[in-house]
């Protein structure tokens, strides 16, 4: 029972990082935007842009808020309207939501670059 207390989050931290995710701010520096932003990235958006576990394939790009060049109009727009990889959340999420989600990846750095790899930066 003991082992259940801990282990929880630290397989949520070890997937974060595995993934390629930098650690946001703490959830208690977040502002209510930001911490709603984060519950709706963590619902809809880990799957493809964080790794599940190590070795596995992340099917786009590390984000961050230097996503989309740190422009949020760029990434309000790619989460909105999809790319042609990436589907389109306009009927899933309110521009308030969107909104919120861009807010939350504004509290997230820029993951540092695995050696001999590069992040994919842009939104894909």
């Amino acid at each position: 029972m003991t082992h259940r207390r801990w282990a929880i989050p630290f397989v949520a931290a070890a997937t974060l990082i595995a993934g390629g995710l930098s650690a946001p701010a703490p959830a208690q520096d977040l502002n209510a935007q930001q911490k709603t932003g984060r519950q709706l990235f963590m619902q809809s958006c880990l799957e493809c842009h964080a790794k599940p576990q190590l070795g596995a394939v992340m099917y786009g790009p590390a984000l961050s808020k230097d996503a989309g060049n740190g422009d949020s109009q760029v990434m309000k727009g790619v989460i909105r309207d999809g790319t042609p990889r990436m589907p389109a959340f306009k009927y899933q999420f309110t521009a308030k939501q969107i909104d919120a989600i861009v807010a939350y990846l504004g509290t997230v750095p820029k993951p540092a670059v695995a050696a001999g790899g590069s992040n994919k930066g842009g939104m894909d």
